[in-house]
């Protein structure tokens, strides 16, 4: 049996998921604190660190990955993947889409 890596979220779909959902930005520093902003509660895990700041995190904890365009976060899926976590979600289009629906 197959199964999806991930599950994209759009941004109108954000206030479903419950505040177990841990979001992770992976975008750079400059980028989560410039014009974009960053999601309410978002911990911010440069894609670059994110293998290493995984390690010791629980596999079935469920994870939003956030960045600019939605990019890089559908890599930091497919590296958390193969880390053994089941439980993730992808924010579509990124904080781009997030400006635009606002």
């Amino acid at each position: 049996m197959t199964t999806a890596l991930y599950q994209d979220v759009t941004p109108a779909q954000l206030g479903t998921l419950g505040p177990e959902v841990r979001r992770i930005d992976v975008r750079e520093p400059d980028e989560f604190v410039g014009p974009l902003g960053h999601l309410p509660g978002a911990e911010l895990v440069p894609l670059g660190t994110l293998e290493s700041a995984a390690a010791s995190w629980r596999r079935d904890a469920p994870l939003l990955l956030i960045c600019r365009s939605g990019k890089r976060s559908v890599s930091a899926a497919r590296v958390l993947a193969a880390q053994g976590f089941v439980s993730l979600y992808n924010l579509a289009g990124g904080m781009l889409a997030v400006r635009e629906s606002s």
